[in-house]
């Protein structure tokens, strides 16, 4: 690879910026809101909340790395990054979308243990489980990235196809295609990596709520399977974004789409989840909701009905 690539130079289609960058402030404001209101509330020091601060927090920063230089291609046509820096962000991006893959599956075996197991929920999710889980999460994220940067550096820097990624950002396969020597190793890596992270959590996450759902249909009282349904129904929303993530997988290495619907697409995977994830897992939980009327001043009004943060200024 060159020291220098230009990201998409030059495209006539300034309009993906629109819904690119609105939905990178939402999800600014939506995790941001919620990480302050978890920090600030006592009430939300707990076990469940450790959970959804990792998520609120991994989202922030997946919404950060690739939009600090996907806004720059489109605003200010700056369409060039470093071999280093692309590495790097080619790095922390995957890292970041499989923590949060996994931070999901835990959220999912919570609301497992929650609904299916309530008597025992405090004994089972102990602060120390849920740290170990934390670090596990980590741990598997870097193992999983951190031989792509190597695989890369192996190829021969001199025998580029060109040095235009179809990408507004570092991702591996729109980075690999630029080789022209054999990327077999590449493609190989990166799909046993895609199918663990996103075959695996599915399923996993699938598995658990069939099994939440044959518990609330197993309760007694109608209201009480109204209030778990209404719970887990928005969590499982969330399992379009693996829809997402695999069609993007599988068009890089088996399909032939449009570029400017490929990156559309792209970034729409990167977006929609940390837009979506504190609407979901953050509006919906009450104790949350009860620490935003508390900490909010007289001129802030958030909506919690609404399908994002609402904040009107009186």
């Amino acid at each position: 690879l060159k020291h220098t690539m230009d990201c998409c130079r030059n495209w006539p289609v300034p309009w993906i910026s629109i819904p690119s960058c609105s939905m990178f402030v939402i999800s600014l404001l939506d995790n941001g809101i919620l990480l302050y209101m978890i920090k600030t509330g006592v009430s939300l020091h707990k076990p469940m909340f450790f959970f959804l601060s990792m998520l609120f927090s991994i989202d922030l920063l997946l919404s950060l790395t690739p939009m600090s230089k996907t806004l720059g291609i489109f605003w200010f046509n700056a369409g060039e990054i470093g071999l280093v820096g692309c590495l790097v962000q080619m790095f922390f991006l995957h890292s970041f979308s499989i923590m949060e893959s996994a931070v999901l599956l835990a959220k999912s075996f919570d609301r497992y243990v929650a609904i299916c197991h309530p008597l025992r929920y405090h004994s089972i999710l102990t602060h120390s489980l849920v740290v170990k889980a934390g670090l596990m999460v980590l741990m598997r994220a870097v193992a999983l990235v951190l031989p792509l940067p190597f695989l890369l550096q192996r190829l021969p820097s001199g025998q580029l196809k060109a040095n235009t990624i179809a990408h507004t950002y570092c991702e591996h396969m729109a980075v690999v295609k630029l080789a022209c020597s054999s990327i077999l190793s590449n493609v190989v890596y990166g799909l046993l990596v895609a199918l663990l992270v996103v075959g695996a959590d599915l399923l996993l996450i699938t598995f658990s709520y069939c099994m939440i759902t044959r518990a609330v249909l197993a309760l007694p009282s109608r209201d009480a399977r109204y209030k778990a349904f209404s719970t887990c129904a928005a969590h499982v929303v969330i399992l379009v974004s693996y829809t997402l993530a695999l069609f993007t997988i599988l068009t890089h290495r088996f399909g032939h789409v449009l570029p400017h619907v490929h990156i559309l697409l792209a970034n729409f995977y990167l977006l929609f989840p940390p837009m979506l994830n504190p609407i979901v897992y953050g509006v919906k939980t009450k104790e949350i909701r009860d620490q935003v009327q508390i900490s909010s001043p007289p001129y802030l009004c958030i909506s919690p009905l609404s399908s994002s943060w609402l904040i009107l200024i009186f």
